[in-house]
């Protein structure tokens, strides 16, 4: 093996194998892949410089790079566009610690095979890299000099870190998606993310919400209608699968189509083809669905509303957004990004103190993403100060959004019992009952005059339904035998509902 080209440099060869080229200018993180790696069986060389790797893919060496983003000399988008041009077929996986969605996809953009956020897990890493060796991808075309602009999605927390990564490996896709989250979780966001970045970018963006559509039009607006289809119909229309040609469709929820629609839309699905309203000519249809809901589809469909096929035709990759709740972390982050908007709009300028922060980070978010930005376009809009204080959220929010539940559950020793083991005072507010009312009243509260979306009864008891058996499986030590006797079910019931509700589960030590 040639020698080290610079002091940065470092090669292991303990066994033979297939050449890996690690490129990252942290010592302690090219050390630990190059012995993960080893023991893997492959050949490693490692550099702290772009340059080193750049002259070892000029001679044909590696059959795999593993890079991160920032370098000494030279940022690894600027040289992936080269890597590919003189080795298409070369994987690349880039690795960085600037989490966000356009790192994602300026990864994908410019040929890499996977991006993973930093820290990353080592087995999954080595996981990737046999992917990757025993299925390499042809050099993809893409345009190395299209810069993006803007920052379409918020956050580096590592939820919001899987939504990146499914998003980056779905761009240069036509799988239909089914987007799932609350209402204000930024769905359409990320569909019109799916398309501004994917391969369909230069066609047509359409979208359409099924629940502000009149029941006996869907079909009318979806497929278009011929002149004299129905009375009114003066003359012809073109629906929104005719409006979407050759790009994407976005059909928001989707849970509360009317079954007739359904089934229309499944012959679509199928057949690739549909008829207008009053037309017998079959349209060969050419565009790329993603879907939306709140709802909880499977529940629909044991209530006979939605159809089962139907859901397996539109649920080809599922992407669960989550809720604010569940990555506070990223508040500090949205909220910077709404002050700016607004500041952006003629608003003035604004930022918060860290107690304000903080403030944010405790409260529940009923109304998610949305609430936020409408919560931050206010502060900026009645407040002189230009240092939003904890005080002044604190009245925003309201008294009666004080304490979160996680706050409520912890001060409560226990459902119907107080701390010294007597039965506690149901009229107290540390109650459940009363903690629920609450929430509820929190609930419709954030909706201002207007409602939450249909659905209501069954999102409550799924909200309650985690955290009952999460507990119940953390004080039976992850025993689902012990746990479904405690809660009183089934044991078949209680694992599928570990499953439905994607419970994680973990055995802990006694």
């Amino acid at each position: 093996m040639d020698a080290p080209h610079d002091a940065a440099t470092l090669e292991i060869e303990l066994m033979p194998g297939r050449s890996i080229l690690v490129a990252d200018d942290d010592m302690a993180i090219r050390t630990v892949l190059s012995q993960a790696l080893s023991r893997a069986g492959y050949v490693v060389r490692a550099t702290g410089v772009a340059s080193t790797l750049w002259r070892w893919v000029e001679a044909g060496d590696g059959a795999l790079i593993i890079t991160d983003v920032v370098m000494p000399d030279e940022n690894a988008f600027e040289l992936l566009p080269r890597i590919k041009k003189l080795r298409p077929e070369l994987p690349i996986i880039v690795m960085s610690a600037q989490n966000t969605f356009m790192t994602a996809i300026k990864a994908s953009e410019r040929g890499a095979y996977e991006y993973l956020p930093k820290p990353f897990d080592l087995k999954e890493l080595v996981a990737i890299v046999g992917r990757a060796l025993n299925s390499p991808r042809p050099g993809a075309d893409r345009d190395p000099h299209h810069e993006i602009e803007g920052m379409p999605l918020v956050g580096r927390s590592p939820a919001m870190q899987e939504i990146y990564r499914a998003l980056a490996r779905l761009m240069q896709t036509d799988l239909t998606v089914m987007i799932t989250g609350e209402s204000g979780t930024g769905k359409e966001l990320v569909a019109r993310a799916l398309h501004d970045y994917g391969k369909r970018k230069k066609g047509p963006f359409v979208a359409i919400n099924m629940a502000a559509i009149p029941r006996d039009l869907i079909e009318s607006e979806l497929f278009g209608h011929e002149k004299g289809a129905f009375t009114g119909a003066n003359q012809r229309s073109a629906g929104r699968f005719e409006q979407a040609e050759g790009g994407t469709l976005f059909l928001d929820e989707i849970g509360d189509m009317p079954m007739e629609a359904q089934t229309r839309l499944l012959r679509v699905l199928q057949q690739g083809e549909y008829t207008t309203v009053g037309g017998r000519t079959p349209i060969k249809s050419n565009v790329r669905i993603v879907a939306a809901t709140n709802k909880d589809l499977r529940v629909s469909i044991q209530q006979g509303l939605f159809r089962e096929d139907l859901f397996f035709r539109l649920n080809v990759v599922p992407l669960r957004l989550p809720p604010l709740r569940e990555r506070t972390e990223d508040v500090p982050d949205l909220v910077r990004h709404f002050f700016k908007l607004a500041a952006e709009e003629g608003l003035p300028q604004k930022r918060m103190e860290p107690a304000a922060l903080d403030r944010l980070k405790r409260y529940r978010w009923p109304g998610n993403i949305r609430e936020l930005e409408n919560l931050t376009r206010r502060l900026a809009a009645l407040y002189p100060q230009e240092i939003i204080s904890e005080s002044l959220v604190e009245s925003e929010l309201g008294q009666d959004y004080a304490a979160p539940a996680q706050v409520a559950a912890a001060e409560a020793p226990s459902v119907g019992h107080r701390a010294n083991g007597g039965p506690r005072d149901r009229d107290k507010d540390d109650s459940l009952g009363v903690s629920v009312e609450r929430h509820l009243a929190d609930l419709f509260k954030s909706y201002g005059d207007g409602l939450p979306p249909p659905g209501l009864y069954h999102r409550i008891l799924r909200e309650i339904e985690y955290p009952l058996l999460s507990a119940a499986l953390a004080a039976t030590r992850g025993n689902q035998i012990k746990a479904a006797e405690l809660l009183g079910l089934n044991r078949n019931t209680l694992r599928k509902k570990v499953r439905d509700l994607d419970i994680r589960l973990m055995r802990l030590p006694r």
